[in-house]
């Protein structure tokens, strides 16, 4: 059978595998994983993303003990992820499939050796043709180093592994232009890059069992979409909807992010997922702002720059703000921020971010 993409990165929210009560969906599972085998038995790589390690720990154990709830969270976390890759490890060997656990920090993200690490491991597994399930591992971090929740993970897997798509699979059919509770509220059925944010509608509530929201889907999936992936936004709990959604002879209702025509280079992707590791930053005047805006490839030179908000050395991450304050992109640093006023006054000023490092969050 033919499919829509050959390389997919598959996100399953924790509404998706929790039942009400916070227990596992064990036939839920069972069922994505049917899916999912089906899609690799006929040629489509398939990288995993799956919440739901604290939602199934919830069901093991109550802390004896008075727990603050990053403990808890820790403990059902650790008690769960067991039970979580399991499950799918039972199923998918019901196919004659292999799947392998990997577990990743917000840290692991932040050096480019890292990520190459961590790209290598991924390409490895696929390589070999086990399935990765992968999950933030929330025994160990801590709040102010966590992914927003398991989406922005799953958006830099989708770009570190170059997949063709990003499926995010939740509890509701997609983006809505309303609260999906509203009578009025529509399911917007795509989403161009050059489209005015419909923000404002989207509902505020967080999923139950998870971190994140719709906004934060909409967020990190023009991102990614940005970089040449077509993200969908998708009810997990429909039957079958990931071969739905890959089958090119049907409509199915919900969410496209059209991706753009051009994708990121390797290096460029790092910096563009990695903004919240930036050491400095920099404010940039208006013409900075156009020239970084025009479709020529342009580098930063010092004299787009009014001033240092946060000092840097030679070679960290740092993020670049116009003077509204809103974040234009991030960059790799050609020199400390000392030597700024020095380039400034060169006959042939050096970039401090050259094009080849640095990312724009609207391009």
């Amino acid at each position: 059978m033919h499919f829509r993409y050959k390389k997919i990165t598959v996100k399953i929210g924790s509404n998706v595998l929790a039942k009400p009560d916070g227990t596992l969906n064990v036939s839920r599972i069972a069922h994505l994983v049917d899916q999912i085998a089906f899609l690799r038995k006929n040629g489509v790589e398939v990288v995993v993303v799956s919440s739901g390690a604290v939602a199934s720990g919830r069901a093991v154990l109550e802390p004896t003990k008075k727990t603050d709830a990053v403990s808890k969270r820790q403990l059902w976390a650790a008690l769960g992820q067991v039970k979580l890759i399991s499950r799918y490890s039972d199923f998918f060997g019901e196919h004659n499939l292999v799947c392998a656990q990997v577990l990743t920090t917000k840290e692991n993200f932040s050096s480019r050796a890292h990520y190459l690490n961590m790209k290598n491991c991924f390409t490895t597994l696929l390589d070999n043709k086990v399935i990765p399930i992968v999950n933030e591992n929330d025994t160990i971090s801590v709040t102010e180093l966590m992914f927003t929740d398991n989406d922005e993970l799953s958006g830099l897997i989708a770009s570190m592994v170059n997949s063709e798509a990003l499926i995010l699979l939740t509890n509701v059919d997609g983006v809505f232009s309303d609260n999906p509770k509203n009578k009025d509220a529509r399911l917007i059925e795509r989403i161009e890059m050059g489209d005015g944010e419909p923000e404002n509608g989207i509902s505020r509530e967080q999923s139950g069992f998870g971190r994140g929201g719709m906004i934060t889907k909409f967020r990190i999936a023009r991102k990614v979409a940005g970089d040449g992936i077509a993200v969908h936004v998708a009810n997990g709990t429909t039957e079958n909807v990931l071969l739905e959604i890959l089958n090119p002879q049907k409509e199915f209702k919900h969410t496209c992010f059209v991706p753009a025509a051009k994708s990121s280079s390797g290096i460029k992707k790092w910096i563009g997922y990695s903004d919240s590791f930036a050491e400095g930053e920099v404010v940039i005047n208006a013409g900075a702002v156009k020239a970084l805006d025009s479709e020529k490839a342009v580098s930063l030179l010092p004299v787009g720059i009014i001033r240092v908000v946060s000092e840097f050395k030679k070679g960290d991450l740092i993020k670049i703000v116009d003077e509204n304050g809103r974040q234009i992109g991030v960059g790799k640093a050609g020199y400390s921020s000392s030597k700024i006023e020095t380039e400034k006054l060169a006959e042939k000023q050096r970039p401090l971010v050259h094009y080849d490092y640095l990312y724009l969050d609207n391009k």
